[in-house]
């Protein structure tokens, strides 16, 4: 059952065995060049690799995205690697949560192949001054727009990463909509031999997205904070019974939202799935999209609406 009652934690002595017994039938690797040479011999032998890239503190919905790869791939990698260079000046780099041995045992569990857990100073050498930045509408919009230099972060890490690890297909989550798309238009504008595949949002029992940021929610704010799922739903269901006006179902969305004290709005926002870009009348297949600070803690959440 998902998720666990309490805290996860394995007794000492159980962990030990367990991090042996990792270490035996899952490889752990911290240098580019060795799982470069891996998945290359690996690619030889006519393997397909699926690759799950993770910040860690891994939680349902990483594993989903691990079981999918499993079931469509001969062989499952997973990075484990907080990417400073997403993070903008004031965000929660220094304090993100961060549990390897507990990432460990659940990939363990899931019989993950290979694990990549670099360090900063691997992924970004000293005087490393390339970088890979998408331009337009795909990073203006939503969290684009409050948060200036995250997917050029973003981009640039997944790019080294898919040139490390060398996948056929690399899973991604819906609740990140736009990084999905962001990627998905860099790898076909690099011409990187990979397919993408974005899995669905996975969910809390009680509709909150899961995310690791939300073990910083208080109990009142985690409350609180199912008001954008609701929201979302409302939003949904608005739009099947007949309602294509945007700023009609943003201006409901809103008025939902605002009943939250601990809750303020980044954005509301419908966009295209294309371009990202905000349309006025739904007439195509949209997303509506809301990203909101409750408390301290900055979550977003999404769904995609279909025209036909």
């Amino acid at each position: 059952m998902w998720p666990p009652k309490g805290k996860f934690e394995c007794p000492q002595g159980a962990l030990l065995r367990i991090l042996i017994r990792i270490r035996q039938f899952m490889k752990i690797i911290q240098i580019i060049k060795e799982i470069q040479d891996l998945s290359f011999n690996l690619k030889q032998e006519g393997k397909t690799i699926g690759f799950v890239p993770t910040m860690g503190f891994l939680h349902e919905g990483h594993v989903r995205l691990v079981r999918a790869a499993k079931l469509e791939c001969d062989v499952t990698v997973v990075s484990i690697f907080v990417n400073p260079a997403q993070f903008c000046p004031g965000e929660d780099f220094d304090k993100y949560p961060r549990d390897e041995k507990k990432d460990l045992c659940i990939l363990e569990k899931e019989s993950v192949d290979i694990v990549f857990i670099p360090e900063t100073r691997e992924m970004y050498p000293d005087q490393s001054n390339t970088f890979v930045e998408t331009e337009g509408s795909l990073i203006e919009n939503l969290c684009g727009r409050t948060r200036p230099g995250h997917f050029k972060g973003v981009t640039t890490i997944v790019a080294k990463l898919l040139n490390v690890v060398l996948p056929d297909v690399a899973y991604f989550g819906q609740k990140d909509a736009q990084q999905a798309i962001v990627i998905t238009r860099m790898i076909k504008d690099l011409n990187f031999p990979v397919k993408m595949r974005v899995m669905p949002i996975v969910r809390e029992m009680d509709g909150l997205a899961m995310s690791s940021r939300n073990i910083y929610l208080l109990p009142e704010e985690r409350e609180q904070a199912t008001s954008i799922n609701k929201a979302l739903s409302i939003a949904e269901k608005m739009f099947y019974n007949g309602e294509n006006e945007s700023s009609v179902i943003k201006k409901t969305i809103i008025e939902q939202l605002n009943n939250n004290k601990n809750l303020k709005i980044d954005y509301v926002e419908i966009v295209d799935t294309e371009r990202l870009e905000p349309v006025s009348t739904i007439e195509t297949d949209v997303i509506i999209a809301i990203a909101a600070v409750v408390g301290e803690t900055r979550l977003i959440d999404n769904v995609i609406v279909r025209s036909s």
